[in-house]
């Protein structure tokens, strides 16, 4: 049609989280499920993707006493390629068109050993799910997405993609490369009409310190902030998807995110003496693990 469409104001562009056919992964609880339930209510259909396929169940049960024929539960393991793309041709067939939203949440918490001292078992599972799960999601789903020139990819990263914790080395070092991919997808999506969008919070109310594998006295700490600092899952799926609507690339939903952005860059070597002062200062204990299957959500810390 000659782009057409880019002769469109932008001010009334359609916005991609309106009626959106959605995927949405680690669904079953927290910020997945709270993406879930806020496609549904802006018009969307959605397929709730989650490890626990009851907690995708309770999900879709959720949004079908609102919105009954809008969400659809499939239970998957991002951490195997094999299942994403199982979940791609399952979407293709239940919507019988492409998929024009894709948000990559799943993941783990983990946290509360130095680097030397994790264990080469908790990087291979954390990085197995949090990094490995969002490159299963847009490996498999940005060709169709480039293919059919709409859309956008939301992958949910964290804070920690830049704060550089001390005894958070996997978590941040998974929440750093799925930053660095965002970024490199937003510049290969350039001019195609998919837009990409990476959610940075630090804490959010769900239940990521309680599922992963981090240690007693790191998860309280977590526990403590969330509840006393923790903005909603709905306010941050609200936050993301309209700056998903506007094409922005990053979302860093509360202010402290913000404060810890410029506080690193423009006083490195400050910034990482505090840091090293407060490792030395919190005692160091034995990490405790969960049962990989009960873990579905993901968080900023």
């Amino acid at each position: 049609m000659l782009g057409l469409e880019r002769l469109i104001p932008i001010g009334i562009r359609p916005r991609r989280s309106h009626g959106a056919r959605a995927v949405v992964t680690g669904a079953g609880s927290g910020i997945g499920r709270a993406f879930a339930l806020e496609i549904a209510a802006r018009g969307g259909q959605v397929i709730c993707a989650d490890i626990d396929e009851s907690r995708a169940d309770a999900t879709v049960a959720m949004i079908e006493r609102d919105h009954p024929g809008a969400a659809h539960a499939f239970r998957c393991d991002v951490s195997r390629r094999e299942e994403v793309e199982a979940l791609a041709r399952f979407a293709e067939s239940l919507f019988e068109r492409p998929v024009t939203l894709v948000v990559n949440n799943a993941g783990v918490g983990i946290g509360g050993k130095r680097v030397g001292e994790i264990g080469f078992d908790d990087w291979q599972w954390a990085l197995g799910i949090n990094l490995w799960g969002v490159v299963h999601g847009c490996e498999t789903f940005a060709p169709r997405l480039r293919a059919a020139r709409r859309g956008g990819i939301i992958n949910v990263a964290s804070a920690a993609a830049f704060a550089a914790a001390p005894s958070m080395a996997v978590y941040n070092a998974s929440k750093a490369a799925v930053l660095s991919l965002s970024e490199t997808m937003a510049a290969e999506m350039s001019g195609t009409g998919v837009a990409v969008t990476v959610l940075c919070p630090t804490f959010v109310k769900t239940n990521v310190a309680r599922d992963g594998r981090i240690t007693p006295q790191s998860a309280r700490l977590a526990d403590t902030l969330m509840r006393l600092t923790g903005f909603s899952p709905d306010s941050v799926a609200r936050t993301t998807l309209d700056a998903h609507d506007r094409g922005q690339l990053y979302v860093l939903p509360q202010l402290d995110a913000h404060l810890i952005w410029r506080l690193k860059r423009y006083f490195p070597t400050q910034y990482t003496y505090v840091l090293g002062l407060l490792d030395r200062l919190l005692p160091q204990e034995n990490s405790t693990t969960s049962d990989r299957s009960s873990v579905s959500d993901k968080t900023g810390v």
